[in-house]
């Protein structure tokens, strides 16, 4: 019996059970708390997925990872899709992650994948289609909520890096029913007019469900359509939005909006003055350099001017005389030619008139030969009916018609009397 028996060594039976894990189970949903996350240099995540009754360990490589919108923290419940497995060195079951959502917000996860997907595919999201933020803008337009942080943050940085800068805040509800459609209406009105320069749109941090205003198509497509450069600042660095996607910059919040929107004014004006303190002091070098020289370009300018002059006027006594020659020469040979082209003229005159009569009367010729009423004076006549029809069968008149008949001298009136077949 000892001899019949299988003996597996222990990567064998680890081996095994792996195999049957993976393909027994599959590839699964599994829902639990995040417990002992670590974030491993190499950028892969290890931690433990609990539930009241039970743990398991659990691994997300980094390039699954890179995809994940929030970020996962100790006590987070969440909802990932694994393979079962194990690991067979040391024999110990786990789930390879390769995805994971908050629990609860899976259906709004797939809807952002969704739309993110599409609008890109439209080339929604395509580099060369943001535009650039002005350098000094006059005018700020803010679309947020009126009562938020983020309106006190982004007045706050604006006022102390540029005093005196102008803000127009179009006030909108940032979460919440209807949200959206007034999000994308304020977009749009601060498009028709002439005096912003540069939109911040965004709010502050809030969970997914909140900053779900600026995950809908709608607001999406009004920022792509702006005319005015766009920074969304939406929630904290960690979030990322459809809105953020579509703007011309991403700002991680608010305030960062603010700061990107504008330079700090007094680096502005310290700037200005070191070059203006420059372009004074190279302009002063210039003009002095200019001035020592004026003396030599002005003799050099006359000695320049009276050798053009000189040379002009050779070239004018030159072309004077070349062109008198050349007419004189060309009224000699025309005169020359005069008899001759006289004589040619003539001769060609007189062969045309007798070309031109010899032509008339071989068209006289031909006119009367086509003549149908040239037939009459060979003894020949033409009957026609009172209306005009020529008679060329006596069966088609009746008795009383009324017939001319016409000979080479005269016309004769008849009437049918009588007629014979």
């Amino acid at each position: 019996m000892e001899d019949n028996r299988k003996i597996y060594s222990v990567a064998e039976l680890n081996r095994a059970a792996r195999f049957t894990l993976e393909n027994g189970i599959g590839e699964v949903w599994v829902e639990g708390e995040i417990s002992r996350l670590t974030r491993h240099a190499s950028g892969h995540w290890y931690f433990t997925l609990k539930d009241a009754e039970a743990s398991v360990s659990c691994a997300m490589f980094k390039q699954n990872n890179a995809s994940t919108i929030f970020a996962p923290k100790d006590g987070l419940k969440v909802r990932v899709l694994g393979q079962a497995s194990l690991y067979e060195p040391r024999g110990s079951y786990q789930l390879i992650i390769r995805k994971m959502e908050e629990a609860g917000k899976g259906s709004l996860q797939e809807q952002f994948e969704k739309l993110k997907a599409k609008l890109a595919a439209e080339g929604l999201f395509d580099a060369d289609r943001k535009k650039p933020l002005p350098l000094l803008p006059q005018k700020i337009g803010v679309v947020t909520s009126p009562t938020g942080a983020a309106i006190r943050d982004i007045i706050n940085v604006l006022t102390r890096r540029f005093p005196n800068l102008g803000i127009l805040l179009a006030p909108v509800t940032v979460q919440g029913e209807g949200a959206a459609e007034k999000i994308a209406a304020a977009i749009e009105y601060l498009n028709t007019r002439d005096d912003i320069d540069i939109m911040i749109v965004g709010r502050g941090g809030g969970s997914l469900e909140d900053l779900w205003a600026f995950n809908e198509e709608i607001v999406a497509r009004a920022i792509a359509a702006s005319r005015i450069p766009v920074i969304s600042a939406v929630g904290h660095e960690i979030d990322f939005t459809i809105s953020d996607f579509a703007a011309d910059v991403r700002a991680p919040t608010p305030s960062a909006a603010a700061e990107l929107a504008v330079p700090v004014k007094t680096a502005v004006e310290t700037q200005i003055a070191r070059l203006a303190a420059r372009l004074g002091g190279s302009l002063q070098n210039q003009v002095h350099v200019l001035r020592e020289r004026i003396p030599g370009f002005r003799q050099t300018m006359m000695h320049a001017l009276m050798d053009g002059l000189r040379l002009r006027q050779q070239k004018v006594d030159e072309t004077g005389r070349a062109l008198a020659a050349c007419l004189e020469n060309a009224v000699m040979i025309q005169k020359q030619r005069l008899p001759g082209l006289q004589q040619t003229m003539t001769h060609r005159l007189e062969s045309a008139v007798a070309e031109r009569k010899q032509n008339l009367r071989r068209l006289e010729v031909q006119l009367r030969a086509l003549n149908p009423l040239a037939v009459l004076d060979r003894g020949y006549s033409l009957t026609q009916t009172a209306d005009g029809h020529v008679v060329r069968d006596a069966s088609c008149l009746k008795k009383g018609d009324e017939l001319n008949t016409r000979f080479a001298k005269g016309t004769v009136i008849s009437e049918v009397k009588k007629k014979e077949t």
